[in-house]
């Protein structure tokens, strides 16, 4: 994807008086309960941002770095009763150290605009994303300021309504969402993850802010979708908005920002140009960022401690080796509003191989996801088959896929969401062994506890987690606990739909490390499904690329990222952002 095309920004130096965010030495401390009288926990120290006009400046770190804490401080949504302290908090021109809710909500939205990543607890659900938007025009008097410069009559009751829903309209087209004359009429539930996160940026762009602050706005999205939402920021810029942009791709906040921030346990370890913080770092933990992204660059080592990669047992795997499973011609087919129906997934062939990594990609709604469901039988298909080992998988009755129900296991996204709440971590990993569907004699309660530490130790899960509730583990730690789980059965195929597209780079490092150790060492075929061009490029032998169900092409994962031959997938690749150093290799 090339580079979004603004004009020069000011910079911070040379526009002191009109800086919309002017802030030295701010500290934002936190106090935890508990034995004792609890502990302050700092979440940011002595942190100092500028921000000019038409300036875009990216903030990059892990979770817990303080990052979010920032953002949410320069717009007084820090939250949880804080003790906030700096030497100067100037937002928009005022003094922020002492605004009262009602100052801020003079600031909120009309001169400065947030984008949260988690789209459906920040729409309402009880209005329509129109009328959603129509609130931020309203509360900045858009339409009627228009027509004032024009010399028109500002408008009320009715006539007022309908120009709010004309505008909110075209901002979801803006913002890349189709059919926007009627999507404008639905709630956030009726729309997917995509949609809402558009939905959202179009709500905060709406007042035409002088600032936006962007919190991981393209982290759920494809990379087609992100790179329309990257140039409707920069289009937004290009008029006179600043942005400050918060995430874990350093690829994005590259490609967008003049300046970037690197943090740490909330300081600040680097900053500076973005070119040079990307290319020429100078703080080990930068440089360790860096280095784990996933790209074609890095196939062949692993990304945690760029050591070389553990060569995979010898199961003749390749294309002349017997599938492990084979679909033929799914079909698979869901009812659609009106009484139409949507075809999820349209004619797919799969094969997989023993050893082998298969990639799965394609945008949002492309089938990916359902494919897994099928292959996993979780889904039966409409029509066509699945076989295992070549007998008969799907369709078929449950009864008589339960004996091997154990050889084929699922990775989910959001590991916590699959687990029982009830469940300590010891027995969210011995649960598949408990179940009639293990398709084995029951082991013992010593053999299920051996077996449990086995899988522990392979995914580097502490054992003193054993007794743990998943609720007290980090996002990383959960994804392992989720793979434990998947091991457990010792299954010949792991089905991973999206496992670390929520995690941070460096999480997300040690988890693809993992599958490859994993591989490695106990021989399972991998189906790794992900928007992620970049991570399936890394890990991937041959890829699958889906388009409204189907599959538009497919190979040799070099191959096909390397000299694509259709038009969507060359569009795909086109859409990737890139880190300037693996440009200039």
């Amino acid at each position: 994807m090339s580079a979004p095309t603004t004009t020069p920004a000011p910079t911070a130096s040379t526009d002191v008086e009109n800086r919309l965010i002017d802030v030295e030495n701010l500290t934002v401390t936190f106090h935890r309960p508990g034995a004792g009288g609890g502990h302050e926990v700092r979440a940011v120290r002595g942190l100092d941002l500028t921000i000019a006009p038409g300036e875009a400046v990216g903030i990059v770190g892990e979770s817990g770095s303080g990052k979010s804490v920032t953002a949410r401080t320069l717009i007084g949504l820090t939250g949880g009763d804080p003790q906030i302290s700096a030497t100067r908090l100037e937002v928009a021109g005022q003094d922020a150290t002492d605004l009262t809710d009602a100052q801020w909500r003079t600031i909120r939205g009309r001169r400065i605009g947030l984008i949260l990543q988690d789209a459906l607890t920040s729409l309402d659900p009880l209005r329509t994303i129109g009328k959603e938007i129509a609130e931020a025009l309203r509360l900045a008097d858009v339409v009627n300021t228009e027509r004032r410069a024009t010399g028109e009559r500002p408008l009320s009751g009715h006539a007022l309504a309908a120009a709010e829903r004309e505008q909110a309209i075209a901002l979801l087209e803006e913002v890349g969402i189709p059919e926007a004359d009627l999507r404008v009429d639905q709630y956030p539930h009726e729309l997917s993850g995509g949609l809402r996160q558009r939905a959202l940026i179009a709500s905060a762009i709406a007042g035409r802010p002088d600032l936006i602050i962007a919190d991981e706005p393209t982290t759920a999205l494809d990379v087609t979708v992100q790179a329309q939402v990257l140039d409707v920021l920069a289009a937004r810029r290009a008029t006179g908005s600043a942005l400050l942009l918060i995430s874990h791709d350093l690829a994005v906040v590259g490609q967008v920002c003049d300046r970037i921030l690197v943090m740490k346990d909330g300081e600040v370890v680097e900053s500076g140009p973005s070119q040079m913080v990307l290319t020429s770092p100078r703080h080990a933990y930068t440089r360790r960022l860096l280095a784990a992204v996933p790209s074609a660059a890095s196939r062949g080592r692993l990304l945690a401690t760029d050591a070389r990669a553990p060569q995979r047992q010898n199961l003749s795997e390749g294309p002349d080796a017997e599938p492990l499973l084979a679909a033929r011609d799914l079909v698979k087919d869901y009812p659609g509003p009106g009484g139409t129906v949507r075809r999820a997934v349209g004619g797919v062939d799969v094969e997989v191989r023993p050893g082998q990594t298969l990639g799965v990609v394609g945008e949002s709604g492309s089938g990916k996801s359902t494919l897994a469901r099928l292959l996993i039988a979780l889904t039966e298909p409409d029509t066509g088959t699945i076989a295992l080992d070549a007998e008969p998988w799907s369709p078929l009755p449950d009864r008589r896929r339960r004996t091997r129900r154990h050889r084929i296991q699922i990775i989910n996204q959001d590991p916590i969401s699959s687990f029982d709440p009830r469940y300590s971590v010891r027995d969210v990993i011995a649960e598949p062994l408990r179940s009639p569907a293990a398709g084995r004699r029951r082991p013992g309660r010593a053999q299920v506890a051996e077996r449990v530490r086995e899988v522990a130790v392979l995914v580097g899960l502490p054992l003193d987690r054993l007794d743990a509730s998943p609720l007290a583990l980090s996002g990383g730690q959960r994804q392992r606990v989720a793979i434990a789980r998947a091991l457990v059965t010792e299954p010949d195929i792991l089905i991973a739909d999206e496992p670390v597209s929520a995690l941070d780079v460096s999480i997300q490092a040690q988890i693809l490390d993992l599958l490859v150790e994993v591989r490695a060492r106990t021989g399972a075929a991998i189906v790794f499904i992900s928007h992620d061009l970049g991570v399936v490029h890394h890990l991937a032998d041959d890829v699958l690329v889906m388009k409204d169900g189907q599959v538009v092409e497919s190979g040799d994962v070099d191959t096909v990222f390397t000299r694509p031959a259709h038009p969507y997938t060359r569009r795909l690749l086109e859409a990737l952002p890139s880190l300037p150093a693996a440009e200039a290799a």
